[in-house]
Order: structure tokens, then sequence, then C-alpha cells
């Protein structure tokens, strides 16, 4: 399948299967992947602008910055050691820094930059290997690992970092949800060439069930089905984008609770000893 870069440059990528069933790749990957996160509107990156819009999405990820967290305090101890991998703008990390010992990773010198004046106790890091083997709690990546290209290597890194019985808590796009299978090219959590990988519920649950990972359980995240159907929508240029998302999005969780294929899944994921 041919997919536009709707989001920025209006480039066009292929996405193909990889030896995973279930997993799908974009093709080819740009070797100055960088420039195409160069963009004010860029989400993760997106600094407080005091807009409407910018308020009703602050309101709503505070919701999922909620949910999120209830995730962790289910299933660690009081300061327990959690690293944000691909924190952005420090959303995640300001949001749990109380509760936990936090650290947090960002490639990005800009948004690693807005996020180090946001922050009070969290401790960020520019490389893995600045952190002690077996040191960590969790490592949190939401929706990052679908950015991530040697997605082996980095597997190992978290594997080495965490204490036994550790989290790796991985939540990204489900490319055979419904909001998926009604846009098609036009589904906006494909977001080539930034999204590098794409997985289907199967293939995450191939890939992660190994000697080194099992999967204890996944949890949805329902809002993005409406965002997603949302911004799919505007790029397929609908005069009402943010009513028509709304009700495709409500139709795709629907479906999805009987299903278990949601727009996004979290899946929470336990270190084999």
């Amino acid at each position: 399948m041919k997919v536009k870069d709707h989001f920025l440059t209006q480039e066009t990528f292929e996405i193909i299967p990889t030896e995973i069933a279930g997993i799908l790749k974009t093709h080819p990957i740009p070797n100055n992947l960088d420039k195409y996160y160069e963009s004010e509107k860029y989400i993760s990156h997106n600094q407080d602008k005091g807009s409407l819009k910018e308020k009703i999405y602050k309101r709503f990820q505070k919701i999922n910055l909620n949910f999120k967290r209830n995730i962790l305090a289910n299933e660690l101890y009081k300061k327990a050691a959690v690293l944000d991998y691909g924190c952005g703008a420090g959303e995640f990390l300001k949001f749990i820094e109380e509760d936990f010992t936090t650290f947090g990773f960002e490639p990005n010198k800009t948004a690693r930059e807005y996020t180090a004046k946001k922050l009070t106790s969290t401790t960020l890091i520019e490389d893995l290997e600045e952190l002690e083997n077996e040191s960590l709690d969790a490592i949190t990546l939401w929706h990052v690992f679908e950015h991530i290209e040697d997605q082996k290597i980095k597997l190992n890194q978290f594997y080495n970092k965490l204490k036994s019985n550790g989290l790796l808590i991985i939540a990204v796009p489900n490319y055979t949800s419904n909001d998926a299978k009604r846009y098609k090219k036009y589904w906006a959590a494909y977001d080539v060439p930034r999204h590098i990988y794409h997985f289907s519920k199967s293939g995450m649950e191939q890939m992660m069930n190994n000697k080194q990972w099992k999967i204890k359980y996944t949890r949805p995240l329902i809002l993005d089905a409406f965002y997603i159907s949302m911004l799919s929508e505007k790029y397929k240029k609908s005069p009402i984008f943010w009513l028509k998302g709304f009700v495709f999005g409500a139709i795709s969780n629907f479906k999805a609770s009987k299903t278990g294929e949601f727009s996004s899944l979290i899946y929470i994921i336990e270190k084999n000893r």
C-alpha cells in the first residue's frame, strides 16, 4: 500500500510486510529522517499556545495521562524507578514525578531542552548506558516504539536495564482496528515516514512473547480512536472532520469492545527471568 505523508511533506511511501506476520514497515526510510519532525505542529514537541484547540487537547490529554499513571500505580510500589523513553515535551513525566523516581530520554534537542525547564525531580539522560543494568522497575514508550528502527537492539538494552520481572509498557497504533480499515491510506496513525513500523495485535503478540518477554495484558487507549479519526477525516478534506471523526471514532471503539481491536493498544510486558 502507498501512503502519503499527509502531515508535512506530501511525499509518498510504501508500507511493506516484514519477516514477522502482522508487522509492517515503511519503505524507504529517509536518511534525513530528522527533518520530518521539524514542525511546530508536531504534537509531541508542541508548546502551550493558549488556543482553544490546545486547551481542549490538554483536557483530554490529562484524562489519558491519568489512565497511564494508574497502570503504573497498580503495578509498581511508591517511588519505583521509571524511565519514559522518548518523553517528548515531558507531559507524562511531569504528571508522575511526584509518585515515582523518574528518568527521561528524548533524542530531539529542542524537545529535551523544553522538557528540562518543565520538570523538577526527573533526571534526563542522553544515553541508556548512563543507567545501571537492572536498575529500573519500568520503562514506558507512549507512541514511541513505532518510531524506532533498531528495535531488536533497543529491546535488548531495555531488557538489561530492567530489574527481574520489570515492566516494559508499549503503546502503539493498531493497523487492524476498525478506523484503520475504514480510512486505509488516509489513516492518520500510519504517519509515514515518522512511523517506521506498524503493528497489529497479533504481530505484537508474536514479537513480544519469547524467552525475554511475556505480555501480561493489554489496555486500550479509547480517546485515540477519536483523535486519529478526526485527523484522518481532515486528511480526506472533510469540511466537518471533527464531527465525522467523532462519529467514526465512536463506531471504531464500539466494534473494538467486541473484538479487542482498538485504534491504539497499550501492551504491559513483563521481563522474563
